[in-house]
């Protein structure tokens, strides 16, 4: 019996192709598409789907949280695809029951596979996923050639535990652009606190 699915992506291009993509397989019957996780939830709850696969960045209700409704309402398993990520975004929705998730750069005998392996009641975790889990820290070394010199020096001197105030003294600068340039540089580098950046800066 074929392995029933949904596929949930906000790109109409992606979800098309990721019809025809399963549809040649008769291994897989595509019950239908969203393009959001509300969508997705609905299609779960009104039909027997197997599996679920859902993208992470999605309108009205995003990847993570779609998961979790799916799992605790039905018995759909869930296998996010997606070109993101982010460390928060992994955890919480394997936290959510998620079984599987693959970044969409994935072979597609991969992407095929790991719906059958998840279908079958057991967990994927693409190999770049778990690395970074293992090592948020990994890819910031690329990151930090987006930074300018200034943002570089500011990032040298919160390692060093300098306050704000410290870090204008220093640069001759004002506060206020110390913190402008914390904010940049979270953002550059995707992370939240400045605690991060120093544990960065040491890791590096």
């Amino acid at each position: 019996m074929a392995i029933k699915i949904v596929i949930a992506d906000d790109d109409a291009l992606i979800r098309e192709s990721l019809v025809i993509f399963f549809e040649v397989d008769d291994r897989f019957e595509v019950i239908g598409t969203a393009q959001n996780g509300q969508e997705a939830l609905e299609l779960c709850l009104s039909n027997e789907v197997d599996v679920a696969v859902l993208d992470i960045r999605m309108p009205t209700l995003n990847g993570v949280d779609a998961t979790g409704k799916i799992v605790s309402s039905t018995q759909t398993r869930v296998l996010i695809l997606t070109t993101f990520d982010d460390d928060d975004d992994i955890k919480k929705v394997f936290l959510n029951g998620a079984s599987g998730y693959l970044l969409k750069n994935s072979p597609p005998d991969v992407i095929k596979n790991a719906v059958v392996t998840v279908h079958g009641g057991n967990n994927v975790i693409q190999d770049v996923v778990m690395d970074q889990l293992r090592n948020p820290y990994k890819n910031l070394k690329e990151k930090l050639k987006d930074l300018t010199t200034r943002e570089k020096d500011v990032v040298e001197l919160i390692a060093k535990g300098l306050t704000n105030q410290e870090i204008a003294e220093s640069l001759f600068i004002t506060e206020g652009t110390v913190k402008n340039l914390v904010s940049q540089i979270l953002s550059k580098l995707e992370l939240k606190h400045r605690t991060q950046i120093a544990i960065y800066y040491l890791k590096k």
